[in-house]
């Protein structure tokens, strides 16, 4: 890496375009997926449709789980780009772009001051091609935006222990980032962006016995501006809801999770270990030198508060009963920062790795690399009619990625991070605009749509949907979709001519029959078949119209 590329505006320029060419590809023709992110844009959907931006609903239901935060910012960026009548889906994820591609760039800027812009840059690149950030950019959900929110939050945190470590005054900017960014966090997804600011700070100061640091956070004046941004809402959404918001949001959702498994997403401990391999790929390459740096040097003021950072918060999810991908993520700024700092080392010469813990984690990098090329691969033969990108995909990640595999086996070095983020960035791109757009079979909601825009109900008129209920459809058919049994989806069809109804073929029978005994007979317009991969079981799915016996 050469000294000019660090300097100045270059290293956020560098990483727009990394951002840019990660996260674009795919945003538009992957179609919206279940359950969470249709929950989602369905929901800002409906705030558009009512203009009530306080109530948070899906379809009748109130949907008290998240702050209303993301539904907001979702909900700018459609009236910017779209209207709620569209079933185009990349309005909605633009908050996630744009959340991700902020972590990183705010990962360099905390990074720059900690360890250095090169290793800064280093770190951040790997962050915004990790995986599970990539996929998070894609996808209208909180993850990416409290992502951005935690790594702010951090950025103020960090530079306040530097600056205490090296007896220098901390600025009121960063107290009021700090607080700014906690208020975003809890308006996003509750308290977990201050849950990540308070184990690491609780961290260091067990570590140092000393949290008098803390005071140049201004906590009072801080306390007053979170209050200030949060109250008027929590009061607001209280009083809509009489108080169902705090009892299903806190107690339901945010504590049922901690004490419970919630909607069968349990795992064992360890479980985000396994996963670091595909989520973070590719920096996970370097984790072994960035482990073997960050503890040899922990006494540093650096590597102490990473290693704050991501320990005490991934052992806290790793303890929770009900587990998912993403809830790791805000640990994954401060192991990038690691790698950027050992790679960095390593370049200078200065790098004393275990050998052994670097090449365990290269023979499980490619073992990752294999398993991706596999799927980009096999999934298109499975799931679609085959596809030329998914092989040019496999045939890139099996070549680069033993070539990479090889050369760190040999010598770990910074260049090898510029080298993985390439191979990310001609991978993943092909993955997400190309692969997954085409499996056709597990895509029932858009064939399904697809197949009601050739065959359109009179204006005004709903579409019923037996025994297939996925929050897609709602999406992609309108608010006012029904989804019901095959006794409901009858009454509908016979209530007017031209009503259409989508069954699902173990409802097709007790849907015929409760049609006949109405008078009325099925008019078969058509048929899907696919996967619905949120519950693992294939439907066909028929569209049919009533006709009078």
């Amino acid at each position: 890496m050469t000294d000019q590329a660090t300097k100045g505006w270059r290293p956020y320029a560098l990483l727009v375009l990394l951002c840019l060419g990660l996260y674009l590809p795919g945003l538009v023709n992957l179609p919206v997926t279940d359950r969470d992110e249709a929950r989602f844009a369905q929901a800002t959907r409906q705030m558009l449709e009512s203009h009530d931006f306080l109530d948070i609903r899906f379809q009748n239901k109130e949907r008290n789980k998240k702050p209303a935060g993301i539904y907001w910012l979702q909900a700018a960026s459609v009236s910017l780009f779209g209207n709620a009548e569209s079933n185009a889906i990349w309005p909605y994820r633009l908050p996630s772009l744009l959340g991700a591609t902020l972590a990183s760039l705010m990962t360099f800027g905390l990074g720059a001051s900690l360890i250095g812009r090169k290793a800064a840059l280093l770190g951040a690149a790997m962050l915004a091609a990790s995986l599970g950030v990539v996929v998070e950019a894609h996808l209208a959900k909180t993850d990416a935006v409290l992502l951005a929110c935690v790594v702010a939050a951090q950025w103020a945190l960090g530079r306040t222990y530097l600056d205490s470590r090296e007896g220098r005054a901390t600025g009121w900017r960063f107290a009021f980032m700090f607080w700014l960014a906690q208020a975003a966090g809890i308006l996003v997804k509750g308290p977990v962006a201050p849950a990540v600011s308070a184990l690491t700070a609780a961290a260091l100061a067990i570590a140092d016995r000393d949290g008098r640091w803390l005071k140049s956070l201004r906590p009072l004046y801080g306390i007053l501006l979170l209050a200030a941004i949060v109250l008027p809402w929590l009061v607001a959404i209280s009083s809509a809801t009489h108080g169902a918001f705090l009892r299903q949001s806190l107690g339901t959702d945010f504590f049922g999770k901690l004490i419970g498994v919630q909607q069968d997403h349990g795992a064992p401990p360890l479980y985000y270990l396994l996963l670091l391999s595909v989520t973070f790929w590719p920096g996970v390459l370097f984790l072994g030198p960035a482990i073997a740096w960050a503890w040899k040097h922990r006494r540093g003021t650096a590597e102490r508060f990473l290693i704050a950072w991501a320990v005490p918060f991934w052992i806290v999810v790793e303890l929770v009963p009900t587990k998912l991908p993403n809830y790791i993520l805000p640990a994954y700024p401060a192991l990038a920062l690691m790698v950027g700092r050992a790679l960095l080392a390593a370049g200078d010469g200065e790098l004393v790795s275990w050998r052994w813990l670097d090449r365990v984690v290269a023979i499980v990098w490619a073992l990752a690399t294999f398993g991706i090329a596999a799927i980009v691969l096999l999934a298109p033969m499975n799931y679609g009619d085959g596809s030329a990108a998914g092989m040019v995909a496999a045939a890139i990640a099996l070549y680069a990625g033993a070539r990479l595999t090889i050369a760190t086996w040999r010598k770990i070095s910074p260049a090898l991070a510029a080298r993985a983020a390439i191979l990310a960035l001609l991978i993943l791109p092909i993955a997400f605009a190309f692969v997954a757009p085409g499996l056709d079979r597990l895509w029932l909601s858009r064939d399904a749509a697809m197949l009601v825009a050739a065959h359109p109900p009179p204006k005004g008129v709903p579409v019923a949907a037996a025994g297939y209920a996925e929050p897609s459809l709602v999406f992609m058919l309108g608010t006012r979709t029904m989804l019901v049994g095959a006794d409901r989806a009858a009454a509908h069809v016979a209530s007017r001519r031209g009503a259409l109804a989508l069954v699902e073929a173990r409802d097709d029978d007790a849907f015929r029959k409760d049609l006949a005994k109405r008078g009325w007979k099925p008019r078969e317009l058509g048929q899907v078949s696919g996967l619905d991969y949120s519950n693992g079981r294939r439907m066909t799915l028929r569209l049919y119209e009533g006709v009078r016996q």
